[in-house]
């Protein structure tokens, strides 16, 4: 097999930490890099640490340099503020971090020769269609966070088609696992539920609790994820990642509260504005082209993800000091600050 020289953005996160630890150990010089805001030291393993870069990708001239000395062939970029639902308040956020920042990094790449780009991107740009999602459905963001990544997914084709470097664009959902982030109060709700619990306090759920989604254990898609840098047949695709069961906010919950042996009930809040009320995906091309195979099921993958936890503890949740916009549907659970 050949050896690249790959760039992991987001090597501090949940998903990018395992995606870094995946590659090293298929013997690649693979070089993370973090601002660390919504990551921990601790995700990034011993055999990942001496190659690791602390960066803000928001830092146009010190991203520039970084890539100009690495020259990397292949680039997965992980980083992101994926809050969906608190998108609507921080729109000018939501645009820097996820959108510009990329743009700071695919431009030096491009000027220096890279040879794949993989973005993961997300099911956000689907929108409020009727699933499961397929590929060559039309991108209808229903979200100022599912517009920055349509607009992500967008530059990238054209600049591509311009500049002839390969791509790939993931679009994984609602992944979760151990790494992930305890103390973020705005997204991963499988990580939110646990932490309550923790504290032996109860969870909150957005409207009926009818929502539905699948969900993705972090050790079932890693080895997908890792296959779109390399595949030849996947070269300019676009690939939902994930299972297809899907379960009930509800349904969660109940899986969660046994696994805890907790007699907890959820409080119901009003629903989110915004929200999509179904969202889940068909994962038939990634089974052809990646091999994803789901052989977690969420009953395991809870008890897996509550057995770290626990080895981590209760996790006091961190709040944005204000929010860009806030009215009254702003959700109380984080203008009261309530999680």
């Amino acid at each position: 097999m050949l050896r690249y020289k790959i760039v992991v953005t987001g090597n501090a996160g949940f998903m990018g930490s395992h995606l870094v630890d995946y590659l090293i150990n298929l013997g690649h010089e693979v070089h993370g890099i973090d601002n660390l805001s919504g990551g921990y030291l601790r995700n990034i393993s011993s055999q990942a640490k001496p190659t690791f870069i602390k960066i803000d990708l928001c830092d146009k001239k010190r991203t520039s340099l970084i890539i100009k000395q690495l020259r990397p062939q292949i680039i997965y970029h992980l980083a992101a503020i994926a809050r969906e639902g608190l998108s609507q308040f921080t729109p000018i956020s939501h645009v820097e971090n996820n959108y510009n920042a990329y743009l700071n990094l695919l431009i030096p790449a491009i000027n220096n020769g890279v040879k794949r780009i993989v973005l993961c991107s997300s099911m956000a740009v689907y929108g409020n269609q009727k699933p499961p999602f397929a590929e060559n459905m039309r991108r209808e963001p229903h979200d100022i966070y599912g517009i920055a990544k349509t607009a992500m997914e967008q530059t990238t084709e054209v600049l591509a088609d311009v500049n002839m470097f390969e791509y790939v664009i993931l679009r994984p959902h609602n992944v979760y696992g151990p790494r992930q982030n305890l103390a973020d109060p705005y997204r991963n709700v499988v990580a939110i539920f646990i932490n309550c619990l923790l504290k032996n306090k109860p969870f909150y759920i957005y409207g009926d609790g009818e929502q539905k989604r699948a969900f993705s254990y972090i050790d079932d898609i890693t080895p997908s994820i890792a296959k779109a840098g390399f595949n030849k047949n996947v070269i300019n695709e676009i690939v939902n990642i994930g299972p297809e069961k899907e379960y009930t906010i509800n349904q969660l919950s109940q899986i969660i509260l046994k696994s805890f042996k907790s007699k907890l009930k959820p409080i119901y809040q009003k629903e989110r504005p915004r929200e999509v009320k179904e969202a889940f995906c068909s994962s038939q091309k990634a089974r052809e082209l990646l091999g994803f195979k789901d052989k977690t099921s969420l009953e395991q993958g809870v008890l897996k993800m509550m057995d770290w936890a626990k080895s981590i503890g209760y996790t006091k949740p961190k709040y944005l000091k204000e929010l860009e916009l806030e009215n009254s549907q702003t959700p109380e659970t984080w203008s009261s600050k309530l999680i």
